[in-house]
């Protein structure tokens, strides 16, 4: 069955990841088409990235990369980043994490909530088979579903501060294989821009120009077979 086009009818979205650099693979081109469309959107990073470049300390990584996600953020249209400060590489699918996106998610009273595929491999296996999924990824968009409802009842987590947040029409996950699709054509190019603001992070993962790095992980995840230019996601009532 063809894919569905994203409901428009919300407007302020949170996107939370477990990293910055996450959103820029793809999901930052559908965040660059919703800003231009007068839509608010949020991000959320559960970590500072800091354990993500070989070589570097988290003491220096840290800061360096939540510099990065926020300048890329700027890029396609978001001001508003808030980092949980999690330690990266061990988060946990606990309470202590639901909890911590429970009061993010009634804080910023998000419409819609927008998350990263948490599957077991990077792909759903009918995709590509094989490479296992940061397991960051795999806590984090378990958590995020499940905070959603936390949010929304007073009785869970009662000891936030925040008012309970029902208000969440849509939680969407980023995946190849979606049920509804953004039409990212107007937002490629401040996607590739976006990814290319992670240049510290991307300089040590390849030695290949950071501009040609961020191209090619953009065109993989928006450009499809028959060349239209999308986004994919899972929706999920709120």
């Amino acid at each position: 069955m063809a894919a569905l086009p994203f409901p428009d009818d919300w407007q302020r979205a949170l996107v939370v990841a477990a990293h910055p650099d996450d959103i820029e693979y793809g999901a930052s081109a559908a965040v660059a088409v919703w800003t231009a469309a007068g839509k608010e959107v949020h991000y959320l990073l559960a970590t500072r990235g800091e354990a993500g470049i070989a070589g570097l300390p988290p003491v220096e990584a840290g800061p360096l990369r939540e510099e990065e996600e926020r300048r890329s953020a700027a890029v396609v249209g978001v001001t508003e980043v808030e980092f949980l400060d999690h330690r990266d590489g061990v988060l946990v699918a606990d309470l202590q994490l639901r909890r911590d996106l429970a009061a993010a998610v009634r804080r910023h009273r998000p419409d819609l909530v927008v998350t990263m595929y948490g599957g077991d491999t990077w792909t759903p296996p009918s995709v590509s088979p094989g490479a296992l999924n940061s397991p960051d990824h795999r806590a984090l968009s378990r958590s995020v579903l499940d905070a959603v409802a936390d949010a929304a009842n007073e009785w869970i987590f009662p000891d936030l501060a925040e008012t309970p947040w029902s208000g969440v029409q849509y939680i969407a996950v980023h995946t190849l294989q979606p049920q509804h699709v953004v039409d990212v054509t107007a937002g490629v190019e401040p996607a590739v821009a976006a990814l290319t603001e992670h240049r510290r992070y991307l300089a040590a993962l390849s030695d290949d120009p950071v501009e040609e790095q961020a191209r090619q992980q953009v065109d993989m995840a928006t450009l499809t077979e028959d060349g239209r230019r999308e986004v994919g996601f899972t929706l999920y009532w709120g």
